[in-house]
Parts: C-alpha cells; sequence; structure tokens
C-alpha cells in the first residue's frame, strides 16, 4: 500500500478513519462523530501528551471530526485543513449553530455579558467561528458552548462571506507576534501558520504545513529555476524555499515568521536568501523553489 501522509490521513495501527478502510491497515474503522472547538484556541498535538510537539492549533468555532477519546485526550481531523492530531477532550463540544460571522481582529474578548467591564471568558483568535443569536447595544451575543453564551464586539466581527481580501495587510497586523511553532493566533504563530491566518482571513483555503502549500496553493507563478531567478518578487507574492514561506512586500522585502527573529517582522528579501542559503548549503539565487498566488 502506498504510504498516506499521517497529517492528513486519520490513522494508526489499532484506529482509522472509515474512510481510509483498504488504503492502510489498522486493528479497526470508525465513522468518527462531528464536534467543534469550544475554548478560543487548542493546541494539536503530535501524541496524546501535554509535553508532546505542537503541530498546529484549532480556532473557536474551528469543526472536527472526532475519531476517539481517551484519558483527557480527543484524537481529531480538522475539517477546515484536514490536520490529524489530539486536542484536550474538554476543548470540544457538540456542533453549536453555523457560524454567521469570524472574528475580523487579531483577537476578540468575550464577555459573560454585555459589558465591557466585566471579566472575560476567554480570547478569541482572528478567523475564529461564531454563531450570533443576538445584539445588544455595542455587544453581538453568541453560542459559546452547550447552553452558554457569551458576548463580543461587534466591531470585532465580520459576516460569514465578508472577507479582507489584502492578505499581506493582514499579515503586516501580526508584526512583532512572537514565533511560535505550530502556533495560529496573535499569541504566536510560524512561517506558515502566518500565511494560512491571512489567507483565510480574505477567504482563501490554505493547508496548513509549508511544504503542503509549496505543492498546490493557489497558481505557480515562476516553475523553473530560470523564471525563479528572473522573477522581481511583487507584493502579495508568497515565496516558499526549503522549510521556511514569506510574503513579498516588494521586490526587495519580505514579511514573515521566523525563528531568526523570534517573531513576525519586516525583513529585506535578500538578508534572508542569504541566510537561508548558508543554511541549506545551496547558493542564494536558488533558494527560492516556488513562487505562488493564491486563487
Amino acid at each position: 500500500m502506498t504510504k498516506l501522509d499521517p497529517r492528513l490521513n486519520a490513522y494508526r495501527a489499532d484506529l482509522a478513519a472509515a474512510g481510509l478502510r483498504g488504503q492502510v491497515e489498522a486493528g479497526r474503522f470508525v465513522e468518527g462523530e462531528s464536534a467543534q472547538v469550544c475554548r478560543g484556541v487548542v493546541d494539536l498535538h503530535r501524541r496524546p501528551a501535554a509535553d508532546a510537539p505542537i503541530d498546529s492549533q484549532l480556532l473557536f468555532g474551528e469543526p472536527v471530526t472526532l475519531y476517539e477519546r481517551a484519558d483527557g485526550w480527543a484524537w481529531v481531523q480538522s475539517r477546515q485543513d484536514g490536520y490529524v492530531g489530539y486536542v484536550a477532550a474538554a476543548a470540544l463540544g457538540a456542533v453549536l449553530a453555523a457560524p454567521s460571522h469570524s472574528v475580523a481582529v487579531l483577537r476578540a474578548l468575550a464577555f459573560p455579558k454585555p459589558d465591557l467591564k466585566a471579566p472575560p471568558l476567554d480570547a478569541l483568535p482572528m478567523s475564529g467561528a461564531v454563531a450570533v443569536t443576538a445584539t445588544e447595544g455595542r455587544f453581538s451575543e453568541i453560542a459559546f458552548g452547550a447552553g452558554q453564551r457569551a458576548w463580543v464586539t461587534s466591531a470585532h466581527l465580520a459576516p460569514a462571506g465578508a472577507f479582507a481580501p489584502d492578505y499581506t495587510a493582514t499579515a503586516l497586523q501580526f508584526i512583532g507576534v512572537p514565533y511560535l511553532w505550530g502556533g495560529k493566533t496573535s499569541l504566536g504563530l510560524d512561517c506558515s501558520g502566518l500565511i494560512q491566518v491571512a489567507l483565510a482571513r480574505a477567504g482563501f483555503a490554505c493547508p496548513r504545513d509549508t511544504d503542503m502549500q509549496a505543492a498546490g496553493l493557489g497558481d505557480e507563478i515562476a516553475q523553473s529555476l530560470q523564471s525563479l531567478k528572473s522573477h522581481r518578487p511583487a507584493c502579495g507574492d508568497i515565496l516558499y524555499m526549503p522549510g521556511h514561506v514569506a510574503i513579498a512586500l516588494d521586490e526587495s522585502r519580505v514579511v514573515h515568521a521566523n525563528a531568526y527573529h523570534m517573531l513576525v517582522a519586516i525583513e529585506p528579501l535578500s538578508d534572508l536568501l542569504h541566510r537561508v542559503a548558508a543554511e541549506c548549503g545551496q547558493p542564494a539565487d536558488q533558494v527560492i523553489t516556488s513562487i505562488r498566488r493564491p486563487t
């Protein structure tokens, strides 16, 4: 059998998604059940352990398929980007009403009542999905879990389908945010997480990891080494290189989440290329492997 990518296919030696029957070997196959993230953000771990690597994060309202609950952990697959991993079981709840809005700012506070002086219940990250059930003054009431409600500043929400098409401008809102491997929020994110979040706000579906994005995101602008060398990056070009991705601001500058500065920063493209070249042992003019535009 062809080995499937375990990041995007739910299978283990003892358990697998029913849809993978005949493609993988497993002790048993299950259909899974629908669930939804009911916390602002929850880490998606590689193994069911708090000290296991964080491969990604799931955001408030994100739908998942739940395959197993055990010892306080849930083995799930995101229905948005297909990523598979383990989350704290307490962070999941039943599917609520269909989302009517999404969070349009870096982080929106959820209050127990329509009062800005009330202690917040949680903070909902950009692109978190919410179902607005009522409004009062400057606040919107949202479904917040089984039988629960919370209140969010209405100006911090955008109706479903109302996007911010300038994903470069969205990425720039994260300047100074710490670098966090697997992160996808204003508390911390990684290079591909910044791309995914910025594109989600613009209405584009985007794979989670750099290699997935480089292989299939949108349209490839440059398709050969010669065209890569001759192409002058324009604002919005997404530049892929070994293990990294950045957004061009113009032909000489990029914005990216990176482990060199340990935050989201604007940097001269030439500095980035020479640093990556030194790390991977390639000439600087051959470091960029793909230039893509979302479609």
